[in-house]
Formats: structure tokens, C-alpha cells, sequence
């Protein structure tokens, strides 16, 4: 820590906040704060969600004794003020950094992180079993899931809530409603929230805290009255959560600590085999101005002028490939009204907030609902429209099943734009796009494509436009392309078509994806040892380009394949047709460079990526090995 601060430098876990007054709470609150959007502003990561729950974190370690309490966020980025008070604030100018800490909650990061969390939605359902799970070993420890920042709205999160309802186990959840996700809720949740939040007795009204309090101050009974029962509906408009068996209080103010202590305290202490849900009302980037001002900007920053709010830009003059993508799309949509976007919660981070602007009657948010959003594109391309789902390639495995089954299935035209392919930095592996290359081309009907540059991109843009009897997708990574200028949109591929980089002799490499100006630099590392080696870009994995796969491997002594995916992808793809053409019985060397089998942890992209063995010098070095091999040559019966 740089400050010199009263009450944080006494706080090293928990068990020190509950030697404090209530008034100290505050000052303690507000040092919080202070140290994460100084520590922030160095580091970059989400800080708007953290600054929403610094109150809500400080009382909830006060009250519950954790890590025996088991406390478990949802999602896991609002939790800088919790890994602060656990043990780790020396460490908090780390974050997001290698060998640094997590921006999620992790569980070998701390034992006050139970269950880690990166994704949303998923705290109701791990708490649920981690409190049957108590229930089991005859336990009393409390579980408490904080679930908010929009994750709500999940369909995850009302299956764990229709199965705790009935459960007969105690379970606290607290609702905290910011009325923000990563962008501005949408659906019927949201819409419900609101008229509870501007019912008739307002939250903050002192009476009304006083009101809550004192019913639920009251042991909790099956005998309770009607009229008890239909005066705390009637105050707190809780009818749907305690429809669905929870003993629902609310809205608090979430950041009034004198209320927040008083129901969580009686919360913990109340004996009612139940879910309660305690709904709590707080503003994303409390405390700093231009955060609470900025609605979804300061989400997540990079590092900034604290004075000014100006966060760092990017030295790249090069624009990033998901505003190519969202640009590239919205020329299309001025030409096809059939064209629809779809995101699922993330419309500036996937760039539908562009398309958004441009067409706001073809441009559907559906919210955190991944499952939804495919399923729903899938509704859209029945009726002849070209629906193109914007989603992360990490959140698109939340959907898989609705791609296979909705969609490839019954081979309806959607085209998935996965953003964030490949190691991502930062966020680390629950973010990284390590799968969808193995997950998609396993499927029948689909053709699936990987840009190498930011042209390639915008090539496969325009090719998908006109694939109307299949599903398609095309990935991309996450930042800024290279630099080269971008062809119009009449410039398409030739479906399941590759194309020679660069002609070399006796090694080939073939690229799937955004490592091609690595493989290049290693190409010219080579020719400087003599070694000039055939370049290829595949493009596509599905179809795969057969008849150049067939040249390459014939005119070669050595091939070797790279993609940014895990194993059962590209390399595994062009393994099995060699196989199935007898070419690895011959005199060919064949090798594939992938994602290890291991999550690479969070660092800089291009340090992920050395860690992950393929950068220029890795590539080098497996060329090299791989050409001063032995070929052992199978014998025929």
C-alpha cells in the first residue's frame, strides 16, 4: 500500500475488521475504496462492480466468520475490496499481472475464495451445494452467494433458485442490484427490479429500513400471518422470489452500513431452513465521479489519471478487430435488411453497440443468455433473416448445446462471430478462446473459418453473407490487428480454400489463425540457417482445403501445423485426412503446434503465448527439431 491510512493498515484479515465500532466501518469503507482506485489506476481491470460493494464487503466479513462462512461472489471481478480485506491488500498492485493475482476470485489464490468465478451467474447453484454439502457433515457454517452486476438475469441463476426454493436448506443470497451489467440490463428482470425499486415506500426512507429490519428481526415461522406476510410483499414487492420459495427482504440501501450490519446480522442468526434472499440496491463506481458518470466505461479500464479520469490508449494506430468486425457488418446491413446483430450482454466489448446505433430496430442484446441468444438467432434464420451472434469464445461453450442441437442440426444459416480467440492477457484462462476451433469443427454442416490478419477478417465477413444453406463462424482475436489495408466488401473466398504465403522448399508450415505474422518471423530466422520454408494460411479448418493439404504433404519431407486452439483442432483435422490417405505411412515428417493441456495463466498476450510455445522462437525451434528427426516408416503386413 502507498497511503498512510488509519484504519486499513491495521487490517490484515478479517478477524481485524470485528474489533471495529460501526462508525469505524465507514472510515475503513472509504479507505477501501481509496486504495482500490489507486491501485486500479496502476493496474487496469474491472473497478466500477468493486467500488458498487465495497460497503456490502466490508459488513459481510464483519459479520460472518469467514473463511468458515463460506462467502462466494457472482461475478467474480467486483471482488478487489474482498481481496483486500483477506490477506492480499500488499498484493493488490499485482493484479491481472503474471504470477500476480487474480482479477476473479480463485480458489488456489486464497482460502477466502471458495469457488472461482469468472463467468456469471453461477454463485446460487455452487453455494447451494456447498450448503447441502454442509447440511451432510452436520455443518452449521452460514453460505452466502453475492449475486449481481447483472448476473440475475442468467437462466442459470433462476434453475439454482427454483432447486434451492425446495431445498429446505438454508442458504443467503443477496441480490446486489446496481442496475448495470458490463452494459444496461435488459428483460423482464430488469423491468421487475425497477418497480420495486420505485414502489410506493422508497428503500431509504428510515422508517422503511426500520420496517424491514423488525420483521425480519422475527423468528421465522410457518405459522407467520397473512397479514404479516402480505405487509412485508407489500413493502418490499419480493412476490416472484418468494414465489420461488425464498423469505425475501428488500431494497436496502447497499451502502448504508448501519442497515447493512443490522439485517445480515440477523440474517446469520435467524434459525429457518430456507433460501432467504436479501435484495440490496447500490451504484456501479461508487465514489468516483467518473466512474458512477461514465455508465459501462468503467467496467473495466486501463490504467488512468485518477485527477482526470483519462485512461491509457492503445499505441497501435492499427483498429482493433472487433470494430473491423462491427464496421465491416454494418456496410453489409446498409446494403441486406436481412441482417440482424445479437449479443448477449456484451454490445461494445463484441462492437454491436456500433451496429446498435446504426440499426437499433436490428439489434438484439438478450442480456447474460448465451443458450438464449443461439437459440433465438436460430428462430431468426428459420424466417430467412442473417442473424450474426456476437459472442466471446469462451461464453459461447455456455451454449453449446443449443449450437449443436438448435442449429447445426437442423443446418440453419447462423454466423457466430467469435471475438477473443486464442490467449486473451489479463482476464487468463477463464476468458482465453482455447476451445471453439475443436468444439465447432467437430460438427457437421458448419464451415468454419480463423482470420490471420484483420483483411482475412473482413474477407470472411463477406463470405459468410452469402452462406445461406449452413451455420458459419469465423474467429478472431482480442486487440489490434497489423496494420494493412482492409479490401471492400465484394472481395470473398472460395469456401474450404487456403492460400500459399509464401513458397519455400522440403518444409511447410500451415497456419489456422492469427499466428501467421509469428510464423513469418520465423520464416525469416530460418532462410538466415538456410532453411526456406513453404508458408500457408488454411483459412478454413471446415471445410479443409483437401487437394492443397494433398500438394503440400506430397512435395514436402517435413509439414507442420499451428492454430491457436487445443488439441482435436486443425492439427488433429489434417492428421486424420493424412491418415486416411496413407501420407503419414511415407517418408513424411508431421507435426502439430498447439495450446498446451494446461490453462496458461494470466500475463501479457505475447508472454501467454511463449509460456504456450507458439511464438516466432518456438516455431523456429520445432522446425528445426522436427527436420533433424528420424522418420520411422511403418512396415506393411
Amino acid at each position: 500500500m502507498k497511503k498512510d491510512y488509519k484504519f486499513l493498515n491495521n487490517i490484515n484479515f478479517p478477524s481485524d475488521i470485528k474489533k471495529l465500532s460501526h462508525n469505524e466501518l465507514k472510515n475503513l469503507a472509504q479507505e477501501v475504496r481509496e486504495e482500490m482506485i489507486d491501485a486500479v489506476s496502476e493496474t487496469g481491470g474491472h473497478l466500477g462492480a468493486g467500488l458498487g460493494v465495497v460497503e456490502l464487503t466490508v459488513v459481510l466479513h464483519y459479520i460472518f466468520n469467514t473463511p468458515y462462512d463460506k462467502l462466494i461472489w457472482d461475478v467474480g471481478h467486483q471482488t478487489y475490496p474482498h481481496k483486500i480485506l483477506t490477506g492480499r491488500k500488499d498484493k493488490i498492485r499485482t493484479l491481472r499481472k503474471g504470477n500476480g493475482l487474480s482479477g476473479f476470485t480463485k480458489r488456489s489464490e486464497s482460502e477466502y475464495d471458495p469457488f472461482g468465478a469468472a463467468h456469471s451467474s453461477t454463485s446460487i447453484s455452487s453455494a447451494l451445494g456447498i450448503a447441502i454439502a454442509n447440511k451432510l457433515s452436520n455443518k452449521s457454517d452460514n453460505v452466502v452467494a453475492v449475486i449481481g452486476d447483472g448476473a440475475i438475469s442468467a437462466g442459470m441463476a433462476y434453475e439454482a433458485m427454483n432447486n434451492a426454493g425446495s431445498s429446505k436448506t438454508k442458504l443467503i443470497v443477496i441480490l446486489n442490484d446496481n442496475d448495470m451489467s458490463i452494459a444496461k440490463p435488459v428483460g423482464a428482470m430488469r423491468a421487475y427490479l425497477a418497480k420495486i425499486f420505485t414502489g410506493k415506500i422508497y428503500f431509504s426512507l428510515r422508517e422503511t429500513v426500520k420496517l424491514i429490519i423488525s420483521a425480519f428481526s422475527k423468528r421465522f415461522s410457518k405459522k407467520a400471518g397473512r397479514a404479516e406476510d402480505f405487509l412485508r410483499s407489500a413493502v418490499t414487492g419480493g412476490t416472484l422470489f418468494s414465489s420461488m420459495g425464498f423469505y425475501y427482504v428488500g431494497p436496502i440501501d447497499g451502502h448504508d452500513i448501519d442497515a447493512l450490519v443490522s439485517v445480515l446480522k440477523n440474517a446469520k442468526e435467524v434459525n429457518y431452513d430456507g433460501p432467504i434472499m436479501i435484495h440490496i440496491k447500490t451504484k456501479k463506481g461508487k465514489g468516483y465521479s467518473f466512474a458512477e458518470k461514465s455508465e459501462d466505461k468503467y467496467h473495466g479500464v486501463t490504467k488512468f489519471n485518477i485527477n482526470t479520469g483519462v485512461q491509457e490508449k492503445s499505441k497501435s494506430n492499427a483498429p482493433s478487430y472487433t470494430k473491423v468486425f462491427a464496421n465491416t457488418l454494418v456496410k453489409h446491413a446498409e446494403k441486406d435488411s436481412k441482417i440482424i446483430g445479437i449479443t448477449a450482454a456484451m454490445p461494445s466489448g463484441t462492437g454491436m453497440d456500433i451496429f446498435g446505433k446504426k440499426f437499433p430496430s436490428r439489434m438484439f442484446d438478450v442480456g447474460i443468455a448465451e443458450q438464449h441468444a443461439v437459440t433465438f438467432a436460430a428462430g431468426l434464420a428459420t424466417e430467412g433473416f442473417k442473424p450474426y451472434a456476437a459472442i466471446y469464445s469462451t461464453f459461447l461453450q455456455r451454449a453449446y448445446d443449443q449450437v449443436v442441437h438448435d442449429v447445426a442440426i437442423q443446418s440453419l444459416p447462423v454466423r457466430f462471430a467469435i471475438d477473443r480467440a486464442g490467449l486473451v492477457g489479463a482476464d487468463g484462462p477463464t476468458h482465453a478462446g482455447s476451445f471453439d476451433i475443436t468444439y465447432l469443427s467437430t460438427l457437421p454442416n458448419f464451415v468454419v473459418m480463423a482470420a490471420s490478419d484483420e483483411s482475412e477478417l473482413v474477407k470472411m465477413i463477406n463470405t459468410s453473407i452469402d452462406i445461406n444453406d449452413k451455420p458459419s463462424a469465423f474467429r478472431y482475436p482480442r486487440g489490434n490487428g497489423i496494420g494493412i489495408e482492409l479490401p471492400n466488401l465484394n472481395e470473398k473466398l472460395e469456401i474450404g480454400k487456403g492460400r500459399i504465403i509464401k513458397e519455400g522448399k522440403n518444409v511447410a508450415l500451415i497456419n489456422f489463425g492469427a499466428r501467421l505474422n509469428e510464423c513469418l518471423i520465423a520464416r525469416e530466422n530460418l532462410i538466415k540457417k538456410g532453411i526456406n520454408l513453404t508458408l500457408v494460411d488454411a483459412r478454413f479448418i471446415k471445410p479443409l482445403d483437401e487437394n492443397l493439404i494433398w500438394q503440400i504433404a506430397t512435395d514436402h519431407e517435413a509439414l507442420i501445423t499451428i492454430e491457436e486452439g487445443s488439441i482435436g483442432g486443425f492439427g488433429s483435422h489434417v492428421a486424420q485426412f493424412l491418415n486416411e490417405k496413407n501420407l503419414l505411412d511415407s517418408n513424411l515428417k508431421f507435426r502439430s503446434m498447439f495450446l498446451p493441456d494446461r490453462f496458461i495463466e494470466h500475463d501479457k498476450p505475447d508472454l501467454m503465448y511463449k509460456y504456450a510455445g507458439l511464438d516466432a522462437t518456438n516455431i523456429e525451434n520445432k522446425i528445426l527439431d522436427t527436420i533433424n528427426s528420424k522418420v520411422v516408416v511403418k512396415k506393411s503386413n
